[in-house]
């Protein structure tokens, strides 16, 4: 979620809204046969948070550290494969399109063959060596998805199984995983809405949502950045059953902050309230402020200013209620609410 800060910071400056989000790679595991082998496959599961982010962040973070370090491992395999197969990509090179601090995956090994000329696309490396079981494909550490779908539901997001019609046997994963909390499931594509997953979300009572799955692959099948004709109802509906969870993520917040337990916020070194902010996957902040009849800068908690006038009412009694202080930041595009210890 590292690039959350700078997406919500451009957002801003266009008056557009953006969900911070993350797609969390996560197994199944399956065991029977008459050999009583165990196999795993590999599942997407979406978190979406509200605009000033997941509650516990620590608790997160720390389980994403253990993806992203499985990640390494797991594109260091797939490396050692290709050699094997007599198709060598530079591990450096993997790392260098993956860009500064980002755990490299599938796209980035994809480039690497095609920039060594070992395939004629990034799709094609797909499609020969890096699908899922392929020749040079690898597993990670990738958590079980009903631990992804209860992380998720632990730091105040909203959980979406990703394009299911890709699994093997997809209808018992989706009733296991709404069982534990699950609350939708990509329904709608660049076909349309699919027929099967839009009766299996409504007879579990799960929100039908959908997304392009875009990983920028090369792929001439690959669907474009937002080219997904997701219904202005279907959006609705998920922003109903999400607008609650996010609320008591934002409650989560301010009660750490009361206590003096927050984690994972970044801190407003430039004394400007809208811009230059340092914030941690939601737009949030530290910052110090002065107050009317205060000698010393207060340190604030400034929450986003994409909360409603309805929202900032109901946090400022939440935080009365916390033993927090509030008042409002104001410029001329946006007010903001921002809490403080008395």
């Amino acid at each position: 979620m590292a690039g959350v800060p700078a997406a919500m910071q451009a957002a801003r400056k266009y008056g557009m809204r953006v969900i911070p989000g993350i797609e969390i790679s996560a197994k199944i595991v399956q065991r029977g046969g008459a050999l009583s082998t165990t196999t795993e496959e590999p599942v997407h599961i979406l978190a979406y948070y509200g605009c000033c982010g997941p509650s516990n962040c620590g608790q997160l973070e720390r389980k994403l550290a253990e993806v992203r370090a499985g990640r390494f491992n797991r594109a260091k395999e797939m490396v050692r494969k290709l050699k094997v197969l007599q198709k060598p990509i530079k591990w450096e090179n993997v790392l260098r399109i993956a860009g500064e601090g980002v755990a490299p995956g599938r796209p980035h090994v994809a480039r690497a063959l095609f920039e060594a000329g070992h395939v004629d696309s990034v799709g094609q490396a797909f499609t020969k060596y890096l699908y899922n079981d392929g020749p040079a494909y690898a597993t990670g550490a990738e958590l079980p998805a009903v631990e992804v779908v209860n992380l998720i539901q632990q730091t105040g997001g909203v959980s979406v199984l990703a394009h299911p019609w890709a699994l093997k046997d997809p209808i018992p994963l989706i009733e296991q995983l709404a069982n534990v909390g699950l609350h939708g499931v990509e329904v709608y594509r660049s076909d349309g809405r699919h027929p099967v997953f839009g009766t299996v979300a409504e007879a579990c009572n799960l929100a039908k949502i959908g997304g392009s799955d875009f990983h920028a692959r090369g792929d001439p099948e690959e669907t474009d950045l937002g080219a997904i004709a997701l219904p202005a109802g279907a959006l609705h509906e998920f922003l109903k059953l999400a607008d609650p969870v996010w609320s008591s993520a934002v409650e989560h917040i301010l009660q750490d902050f009361a206590e003096g337990t927050l984690e994972g916020i970044g801190k407003d070194n430039e004394s400007c309230f809208m811009e230059k902010v340092e914030m941690w996957k939601g737009d949030i902040c530290v910052t110090n402020i002065h107050l009317p009849g205060e000698e010393e800068e207060v340190m604030c908690l400034r929450l986003s200013p994409w909360l409603s006038k309805e929202e900032r009412q109901m946090l400022d009694k939440v935080a009365s209620r916390f033993g927090l202080r509030s008042t409002l930041l104001e410029d001329e595009d946006h007010t903001a609410l921002a809490v403080y210890r008395q």
